[in-house]
């Protein structure tokens, strides 16, 4: 609040004009939980376990085999290319009206298999209401993720408040096709952009053409955003949200498997960062909490 104030107050040295006002976010673990996986990933698998009746080869063939039985070891000794793979088949070889149809089927209906509430449930109550007070206060707030642009886009408008022109996030390759006069747009099995780390920055010079003034992540994956907004000139703030929470959401850092804060967390400590400790600091996790 007190530098939302400086940066508000038309007679202060630290007066932020109204268009420079950037403030970006990150989504999984900073908007909404992203434990035991990142719920995208939770949306490719149910895909697949809808599509297997289709793909009767896939009872042999891996990775599809192991999701489809269950077996996440098995799954994640394959790598990271095998989650690529699932990730390509759920996502492509449809326009992105009929991906933006399955996306909002998916959230307004599938349940968290550890919370048992819907994913679009398990957001952060505190994030909302900063979400809106910045809003409030002439801030243009952007999501920066390094989620799929086309999965937010489908229900983060609804949920967060956030223009879903103001998404930004990792994308596949896609293809206009004038379609007899019907034209649609397909998305195709090839990753055109990965919106992670130091592709954050890149994201955002490229989509916003703005250097942030605020900017909020919870991972290493989001330093370099952060990095990128602390050397902004006009004054500027940095959060991270650290997970300290075992009971009313998890608890993890450096040595999580999904949103590690090491270097990140660090960082923050040496230059003086917000850290917004969950447990301490939140006294409600999700709306369903209040």
């Amino acid at each position: 609040m007190d530098y939302v104030k400086a940066a508000t107050d038309t007679g202060s040295e630290t007066f932020i004009p109204i268009a420079d006002r950037v403030a970006t976010f990150d989504n999984d673990g900073t908007l909404w939980s992203e434990q035991p996986l990142y719920f995208q990933f939770f949306y490719a698998v149910d895909q697949i376990k809808a599509m297997a009746p289709k793909h009767p080869e896939w009872k042999t063939t891996q990775p599809y085999k192991a999701l489809l039985e269950n077996n996440m070891p098995e799954l994640m000794k394959q790598g990271e290319k095998a989650l690529l793979q699932i990730v390509a088949t759920t996502h492509s070889g449809m326009t992105t009206d009929e991906f933006d149809t399955s996306v909002r089927q998916w959230i307004d209906t599938a349940k968290h298999p550890v919370k048992k509430k819907l994913y679009k449930d398990l957001v952060y109550q505190p994030m909302l209401e900063l979400v809106k007070y910045l809003q409030a206060n002439n801030f243009k707030v952007f999501i920066v993720s390094g989620g799929g642009i086309d999965f937010m886009r489908a229900w983060a408008e609804d949920v967060y408040g956030i223009p879903k022109d103001q998404i930004i996030g990792s994308s596949i390759k896609s293809k206009f096709d004038y379609n007899n006069g019907n034209p649609v747009i397909v998305k195709l099995p090839e990753l055109e952009f990965n919106d992670d780390k130091d592709g954050k920055p890149v994201g955002i010079q490229r989509f916003i053409g703005r250097k942030p003034v605020f900017a909020a992540g919870n991972s290493d994956g989001d330093l370099q955003m952060l990095q990128w907004t602390a050397s902004n000139k006009l004054k500027n703030f940095e959060l991270y949200v650290h997970h300290t929470d075992s009971v009313r959401e998890w608890a993890y850092d450096r040595k999580s498997h999904i949103g590690t804060l090491d270097k990140g967390l660090d960082e923050a400590i040496a230059k003086k960062w917000a850290i917004a400790d969950m447990k301490n600091d939140w006294k409600v996790i999700y709306p369903s909490d209040k």
